[in-house]
């Protein structure tokens, strides 16, 4: 149960240099196995570190959130999978998600749809131009992933519950915004603790901040993996 709950931890290596990134790396060892690379440490050598993790024997989550022209998205995907990570997130507009998975087909990666980030609330939708409120986007946005043959979708795990009606039990549920209960949430807007994310059907945990700015990021880790395994046998 242990080593399994340490595949669905996805640990983000939300920091500004390589330097950091390696050294978290080094100092979470073997108790972590899958890394978070998004935009901050793409524009700071992140790829190439991404290929080292892979070769290291390590999974990567490229959070990439993609999103342009079909043809230049479909591109994008090629060149993403010669780095040989297993995940990779594109925003899950139908055109965008139908052009990736055409890109993608008959490898291993697999494609995330992101559906409305964890750091907006309704007021910032409103602002944004969107009438849906985000439960309703969000669940308008799996069913689009679905049909468009996607892997899986990023959502809140307060939407994973609804989420998990629409997408079945196939596709990947990945949650960002887990705060272990009584930790600071940041600018994030709907969290949930890790033990609710799994009971509420997420497949992986996103954790940054909790486990990297930690005293003991190990022992933060491990915290995480033991609430995570506790609300799996509660399930079993």
């Amino acid at each position: 149960m242990q080593q399994a709950m340490r595949e669905r931890l996805i640990v983000g290596l939300d920091v500004p240099d390589l330097r950091q990134a390696k050294t978290i790396v080094a100092t979470l060892g073997d108790t972590v196995s899958f890394y978070k690379i998004g935009y901050q440490l793409v524009f700071a050598g992140g790829l190439d570190f991404a290929k080292e993790l892979v070769s290291a024997g390590k999974r990567v989550f490229l959070d990439m959130k993609l999103l342009d022209i079909d043809n230049t998205v479909a591109s994008a995907v090629e060149n993403i999978l010669k780095t040989g990570v297993s995940m990779l997130t594109l925003h899950a507009y139908p055109k965008a998600m139908r052009a990736a998975v055409e890109a993608a087909r008959g490898s291993d990666l697999c494609l995330l749809g992101v559906t409305v980030l964890t750091s907006m609330d309704e007021a910032d939708l409103q602002e944004a131009g969107y009438h849906d409120a985000p439960e309703a986007l969000v669940l308008k946005r799996a069913a689009q992933a679905r049909a468009a043959g996607m892997g899986g979708i990023v959502a809140s795990a307060a939407e994973a519950r609804a989420l998990r009606a629409i997408i079945g039990d196939d596709m990947a549920l990945v949650t960002p915004g887990i705060r272990p209960a009584g930790s600071d949430k940041g600018d994030q807007k709907r969290v949930m603790t890790p033990a609710d994310a799994i009971r509420a059907g997420a497949s992986h945990l996103v954790v940054a901040r909790p486990i990297i700015k930690a005293e003991n990021p190990v022992a933060a880790a491990q915290s995480i993996l033991y609430n995570m395994q506790s609300a799996g046998q509660a399930l079993e």
